[in-house]
């Protein structure tokens, strides 16, 4: 499979989980594939080896998204190590789930600089780098922006005003020929998620009971193919577009 061959994406928050196995996607799909982390040095530079070893090209990069000095070193090294970026997938981001009353103002900056500010920041350096032909910018959202569930309302707001600004920036870049889409994950089996208690919980189980394909939550590898396609040319005629990983849930 080489729909994505001569392309170069950086990909956002890839150390672990969604953001992993979407960079392991595309490379095997033929792209060279900046491995970008925040902190989990060890990780991002694990599934870049993981890239190499299967014959792939990839860096890893350290960049916190939420900070305009970080993102234009990001998209620097990128160039320097794998050649001109055409793609972009906005991956990194945070949550924690907790009552209204418990949210703070330091939390609500924390989510909304690196759920929002960090893509727009990414976007922005995007466009002092994709070549005349365009590119692709796929923004990683979740469900929970339409069907939010209890105790989410600052993570659902953020995926929300996520979801706003790719419909926005479609018609803004479209004229430069970039392409902007949403992938919408549904409950997924990542390190996060297990890390909260979420996989496994009671609640959890309640909630992936409903998924029309399974009954499970679903798998990183899952949500990958979605973003391959809006990268590639076969998706050339696609933007502003929503596609829900979910397994059927909505």
């Amino acid at each position: 499979m080489n729909s994505l061959k001569g392309k170069v994406a950086i990909v956002t928050g890839a150390s672990k989980g969604i953001g992993a196995a979407i960079a392991k996607g595309l490379a095997a799909a033929g792209a060279a594939v900046a491995v970008n982390y925040a902190s989990d040095r060890e990780g991002g530079e694990r599934a870049a080896a993981e890239i190499v070893a299967k014959g792939g090209k990839a860096v890893a990069i350290r960049a916190d998204m939420a900070k305009a000095a970080d993102v234009k070193r990001l998209f620097e090294e990128t160039k320097q190590a794998l050649g001109q970026p055409n793609v972009l997938v906005n991956n990194a981001g945070t949550f924690k789930f907790e009552p209204l009353q418990d949210v703070t103002e330091a939390e609500f900056h924390r989510h909304f600089d690196l759920n929002v500010l960090g893509p727009m920041l990414a976007i922005q350096e995007a466009l002092n780098y994709f070549p005349a032909e365009g590119g692709s910018i796929v923004n990683i959202s979740s469900i929970s922006s339409e069907s939010p569930v209890a105790n989410s309302s600052l993570y659902s707001a953020t995926k929300g005003a996520l979801d706003t600004l790719t419909l926005a920036l479609a018609k803004e870049l479209g004229a430069r020929k970039i392409r902007v889409n949403t992938v919408a994950p549904g409950y997924t089996d990542t390190e996060g998620n297990q890390r909260i208690g979420f996989v496994g919980s009671a609640e959890g189980q309640a909630l992936v009971a409903a998924t029309p394909l399974g009954g499970r939550f679903g798998r990183p590898e899952e949500i990958a193919p979605a973003v391959v396609f809006l990268a590639s040319d076969d998706a050339a005629w696609l933007t502003g577009e929503r596609i829900n990983a979910s397994g059927g849930v909505h």
